[in-house]
């Protein structure tokens, strides 16, 4: 270990008084900006914690983009990764999960655009959101009803991932995620405008093609 000045060996306050100073800027933001700010100042274990509490609804997000559950986890993975990797230059100016979510977003349109001319394989008519077979019990369903629901349910997702790239991204954050406008727009890096515009091209676009399933 390199010999330090004895002017420099004062304790070390825990966290660092940068941290110290950056959760005041986001006391009133969210408990997720606490957790990254101390994984920037080293804390394994606050890492932990974000991994655990945002990896479903990454690999749900990306799931719903790619529409390969195996896919969506290697992108969740990365994406973490990614995390990490720039946890020294991560700065509280918005929301965790906006950031989070940009990160997400990127990995998902790349791939998409990598994969245009590709077939992946489509297993949305057997499996829910999670990629487990849905089970009919659980909603008190008849075989028969289960087997409509999981048709409807298919048709939409077919429906919504032919949308546009960008038209797609922001309708999964919106109706899934339940993000707001704001937040929509600092992920995908436009005006909230844009993204009103985006959604409602999307919406009208689905609601023409599953016309025939209202009611």
């Amino acid at each position: 270990m390199e010999d330090q000045d004895p002017l420099l060996k004062f304790p070390q306050p825990s966290p660092s008084i940068r941290v110290q100073k950056d959760m005041i800027a986001v006391a009133a933001l969210e408990r997720d900006a606490e957790l990254m700010l101390r994984v920037r100042d080293g804390d394994t274990e606050s890492f932990t914690l974000l991994l655990n509490k945002h990896r479903g609804p990454v690999i749900h997000f990306l799931y719903r983009m790619v529409q390969n559950q195996a896919v969506a986890e290697e992108l969740a993975q990365e994406v973490f990764l990614r995390v990490y990797k720039s946890r020294a230059n991560y700065e509280p100016s918005a929301k965790f999960t906006t950031w989070l979510f940009r990160i997400a977003s990127h990995l998902a349109l790349n791939h998409i655009r990598d994969s245009k001319n590709e077939r992946t394989q489509d297993s949305i008519d057997e499996s829910d959101d999670d990629g487990r077979t849905l089970q009919v019990a659980d909603r008190g369903m008849t075989t028969e009803q289960a087997m409509v629901y999981q048709a409807r349910l298919a048709e939409i997702r077919r429906a919504i991932r032919v949308l546009p790239e960008k038209q797609r991204a922001a309708v999964v954050m919106h109706k899934y995620q339940e993000m707001e406008y704001s937040q929509i727009a600092l992920v995908l890096e436009c005006s909230e405008s844009a993204v009103k515009s985006l959604l409602f091209r999307a919406y009208e676009t689905l609601r023409v093609r599953l016309a025939h399933m209202a009611g």
